[in-house]
């Protein structure tokens, strides 16, 4: 795949709680540099991604109820008011992991769909944690994440067991109705892990590596 095509997939992530100022920074020249669809940030660098994206066609993207979902719906929306206020363009929220295990699908998808209103024509992206799930609980969420207006279905936070695998992303693929979107995420370590979650669904990539993979090999 054309480099610049593979780069306009990527969500270009920095979410370590050791991030600094300096780190995010770097994150954003690079974003810029590479043309990707987003830099993906913790909800305290939402600003300043902002500032140093203003100028770039570079979405800042962040997330809510992150990485264990579990939230009350009243905290998520603030953090999700909260981030557009300080200049998010997309929202990557976590689900109540063990709402689904109790299979209260309706709570998941009215609390979905009241951060969706927040984000209006944002775009959001949420997360189920597909490792912690089973096939038919990844295929129940792509209804419910249609239903409540999101954008995207996601796969994991990168802070689980483990991240996007190609058998999740193909379950999404198979299941999704007309619309849905799929983004792989965590755990996407080379040029042809990407080009493969393309080939099999994914419209959007969440990750740290690629980039670094194509710097050294500009070096």
């Amino acid at each position: 795949m054309d480099i610049k095509l593979l780069c306009s997939y990527i969500d270009h992530t920095n979410l370590s709680p050791s991030a600094t100022e300096a780190d995010i920074f770097e994150l954003c020249k690079d974003a810029k540099k590479y043309s990707v669809a987003s830099v993906c940030v913790a909800p305290s660098y939402v600003k300043l991604s902002s500032e140093l994206l203003k100028d770039s066609k570079v979405k800042v993207c962040t997330v809510i109820g992150f990485p264990n979902g579990y939230l009350s719906t009243a905290s998520k929306c603030f953090e999700t008011s909260d981030a557009i206020k300080n200049g998010a363009d997309e929202i990557d929220m976590v689900i109540n992991i063990g709402h689904l295990k109790d299979k209260k699908l309706d709570a998941i998808e009215n609390e979905i769909r009241e951060i969706k209103n927040i984000c209006g024509g944002r775009i959001l992206k949420v997360i189920i944690e597909t490792c912690l799930l089973t096939d038919e609980e990844i295929a129940a969420m792509c209804i419910v994440v249609h239903k409540a207006g999101a954008d995207f279905i996601k796969t994991s936070t990168g802070f689980s067991k483990s991240g996007a695998t190609p058998h999740a992303v193909e379950i999404m693929a198979k299941n999704r109705p007309e619309g849905l979107k799929i983004k792989a995420a965590g755990g996407i370590s080379s040029i042809e892990d990407a080009e493969n979650f393309i080939s099999i669904g994914a419209e959007r990539l969440g990750t740290s590596r690629i980039i670094k993979i194509l710097k050294a090999l500009e070096a």
